[in-house]
């Protein structure tokens, strides 16, 4: 049986973050997931997700899908999260600049007035990955990644201590560099 795929996204230059603020959290309360360029049926742009919640007993300081194309940003939630707590995450208007050396990858988003600043270094081989969906990821993935195991995390320019645990939301480790990827429903 051949499965028609009709909900996609793909990516370059990914740098992704999940972590938490505080020992003992039941979920993370930090998400940097973006990406130099996002492709989507509706566009290509400078994109991704944040979610940044420093109280857990508080609504989230900035949560949502991000880019400077409201479409690609609005294409997220019902096309590729449908099913999870994301899939009615505001679409934010964002500015998002990706580093990559020989030494380390980051990420700057600026977006619902707030800065999140990333960076992951002693980053491992890259290697393929190809995970099934589940959980909070109900989409198809496959991409390269290299996993970083040193993280750190800023924002609004003063540097926040994070406890990054092994394995993010996308089922696999919760701080890469992924230079391409494919998610897909």
């Amino acid at each position: 049986m051949q499965t028609s795929l009709n909900q996609w996204m793909s990516w370059e230059s990914g740098v992704d973050l999940v972590a938490c603020t505080k020992p003992g959290l039941s979920m993370p309360n930090v998400i940097v997931h973006v990406a130099r360029l996002v492709h989507t049926p509706v566009g290509s742009a400078a994109s991704g997700m944040v979610f940044y919640q420093p109280d857990p007993g508080a609504a989230p300081l900035v949560m949502g899908f991000v880019s400077h194309d409201a479409t690609v940003a609005r294409y997220f939630g019902p096309k590729i999260f449908a099913g999870t707590p994301f899939e009615h995450a505001p679409a934010l208007d964002a500015r998002i600049q990706i580093e990559v050396t020989a030494t380390h990858v980051g990420a700057t988003v600026t977006a619902g007035g707030h800065e999140l600043r990333t960076r992951l270094e002693n980053l491992g081989p890259i290697g393929l990955v190809q995970r099934a969906p589940g959980g909070m990821t109900p989409f198809w993935q496959q991409g390269l990644e290299a996993v970083a195991r040193r993280a750190q995390l800023w924002v609004d320019g003063k540097e926040v201590t994070i406890i990054v645990p092994p394995v993010g939301i996308s089922g696999g480790p919760a701080a890469v560099h992924a230079p391409a990827g494919l998610y897909a429903r």
